[in-house]
């Protein structure tokens, strides 16, 4: 009687099932049956040879990275980039979610909250053009400005000091109206018996987000902050990439970017596989220690 019951529930999510099939299909192949180029990082790799014809290299190409004169400066670009998004980024969807939800006007909400999503849609190409061309020592408007107040015209995409500025303060344009969505989701779940008691006793709206609305989106902060600072060691490639320069190598070039330069630019596939492993290994480290901080300080983690 049981396996009958048993049969007839899995022919009843035989559907289900069957709509899961392509992501796992998807998953596997293009997450599970890639892991197998991690070899490359232990061999000295050659065309002719394939990955298991090529000689092992044990760890030779993770002592070189480590001993690379550029190693420290890697890591200092990606850490300083990642610091400061963490700083001035991670707030901003925050502030934004919590005064759109503060808003009464209906049309007005609407209205910012379309504006502020618009820019995520955008390419990052197409944002790192708008910036070139806004940015222009010849023809962009900040110049022109700068120039109708008597100050000399910065050529910013080429100075390495405002490299950060230009890409967290982009990074903020960009994604904070979109990322926001995740938090006033978490707003929405708030029971408004809680705001309307306390608007009762007398709270002013500064009181009721204090004590209501921001530890009420408390634990979906911390589960963001903790994705957030797990990916301290990485940093999105396409961005950096399409908005550095030879000029700006100081402050711009990260391990993302150097990763492709040396190895599909290069042809040094096993040394950028050993960087990437590495990178990847030290980012799983820094989001268990991350968790279990978190686990213990608030009781709110990943696993």
């Amino acid at each position: 009687m049981i396996q009958t019951h048993r049969k007839k529930a899995g022919f009843q999510h035989a559907g289900l099932l069957l709509m899961l099939l392509p992501g796992v299909v998807f998953v596997f192949i293009f997450s599970y049956i890639p892991l197998y180029g991690i070899l490359l990082a232990f061999k000295n790799y050659n065309y002719s040879m394939g990955i298991w014809g090529s000689p092992w290299a044990g760890l030779e190409h993770f002592r070189t990275f480590l001993t690379n004169p550029d190693f420290f400066r890697l890591m200092r670009n990606t850490l300083l980039l990642n610091i400061y998004s963490l700083l001035f980024y991670f707030p901003m969807p925050i502030v934004l979610a919590i005064l759109l939800y503060e808003v009464r006007g209906r049309f007005f909400k609407r209205f910012v909250q379309t504006v502020s999503y618009v820019p995520h849609f955008l390419s990052t190409v197409a944002i790192v053009t708008l910036m070139g061309v806004l940015l222009s020592p010849e023809s962009g408007i900040v110049n022109l400005i700068l120039k109708s107040t008597g100050a000399e015209p910065i050529y910013f995409m080429a100075k390495p000091e405002w490299f950060r500025t230009l890409y967290i303060g982009s990074t903020i344009w960009q994604n904070a109206g979109f990322s926001a969505i995740i938090y006033l989701a978490a707003l929405s779940s708030i029971d408004t018996e809680q705001y309307d008691a306390a608007y009762i006793d007398g709270a002013s709206r500064l009181q009721r987000i204090r004590y209501i609305s921001l530890p009420g989106i408390g634990p979906t902060i911390i589960i963001m902050l903790l994705l957030r600072l797990g990916d301290l060691l990485e940093l999105g490639f396409e961005k950096a990439f399409l908005m550095q320069n030879p000029l700006t190598y100081d402050t711009s070039d990260v391990v993302s970017t150097y990763v492709y330069r040396v190895g599909l630019m290069g042809g040094e596939f096993s040394y950028a596989t050993a960087v990437g492993i590495f990178n990847m290994v030290l980012s799983l480290i820094l989001i268990g220690i991350f968790n279990q901080i978190s686990r213990k300080a608030s009781s709110v983690s990943l696993w």
